[in-house]
């Protein structure tokens, strides 16, 4: 099924959910004894996400990052990092916090069964780091070794460990107990374990400078959409599950009896 209509059809169903719980005006028919009202008017089952047990606290981390820390922090700090910084310098500096991840890339492709993900990972790592000068220029890329983007959230998926439940985390976003660990994991590799605390901070200020560049066209259809933050919930999984199998996933199931009763 198409990600897009998945998603069109996820945020149908919040809505329509939503409108069904609420309270209807009682008629003339109606009795008024207690028994009569329940069996006349049963009351609709809450409607919950299974992947986001924590969707209250979730969504009190989402109005704290999108509403206040994005919209006075992120978001102009990355405007004015785009006004003074040329295009030029910011993709370079981009390419080379992206470089620093080629190490955790080959490792995880090892522990998935894809040695030749693994190869072009180290090759990448090799040419962007002499050539390239150090990932300034993805000198790789246009030989031909398109980056693979292997973490250990993926590894562990591929050994059959669940996503756990979804986390909104507080200036960083969408992930999951199983990608919370993988991030963990992936820092213990080199370059990464010997980059000391300034190196840290501007490896990742770089990173959420140029991630939030990349979202700027993206942001119109996020404020457009009913929910945002089940939009970026449902993208994320859906992202997730395109990286775990590599662009390929399995065609989704669809539950017959819930599209049924929502075509009715």
């Amino acid at each position: 099924m198409n990600p897009l209509f998945k998603m069109t059809l996820a945020l149908l169903f919040t809505t329509l959910a939503a409108c069904s719980a609420k309270p209807q005006k009682p008629t003339a028919d109606v009795a008024v004894n207690n028994t009569e009202v329940a069996t006349a008017q049963p009351q609709a089952e809450a409607i919950t996400d299974e992947r986001d047990p924590f969707e209250s606290v979730n969504r009190a981390m989402w109005t704290f990052n999108y509403d206040y820390l994005d919209a006075y922090l992120l978001k102009p700090a990355t405007q004015g990092y785009m006004a003074v910084v040329p295009k030029p310098a910011r993709t370079g500096l981009s390419n080379m916090v992206n470089n620093l991840s080629e190490p955790a890339n080959f490792f995880n492709g090892l522990l998935q069964g894809k040695p030749k993900s693994s190869a072009v990972s180290a090759g990448r790592f090799l040419l962007n780091s002499t050539v390239g000068l150090v990932g300034l220029f993805d000198v790789a890329t246009a030989a031909g070794l398109e980056v693979k983007e292997e973490d250990f959230g993926q590894t562990l998926g591929v050994w059959g460990v669940g996503h756990g439940p979804f986390l909104m985390i507080p200036a960083r976003g969408p992930s999951t107990v199983r990608n919370l660990t993988g991030d963990v994991v992936d820092n213990l590799y080199f370059p990464m374990s010997v980059l000391n605390s300034p190196q840290t901070i501007a490896k990742f200020t770089i990173g959420a400078l140029s991630a939030r560049e990349a979202l700027m066209q993206q942001e119109k259809l996020l404020n457009d959409s009913l929910d945002p933050y089940a939009f970026v919930k449902d993208a994320y999984f859906q992202r997730q599950e395109y990286q775990l199998y590599d662009g390929n996933p399995p065609a989704a199931e669809v539950d017959e009896e819930a599209l049924e009763e929502f075509l009715e």
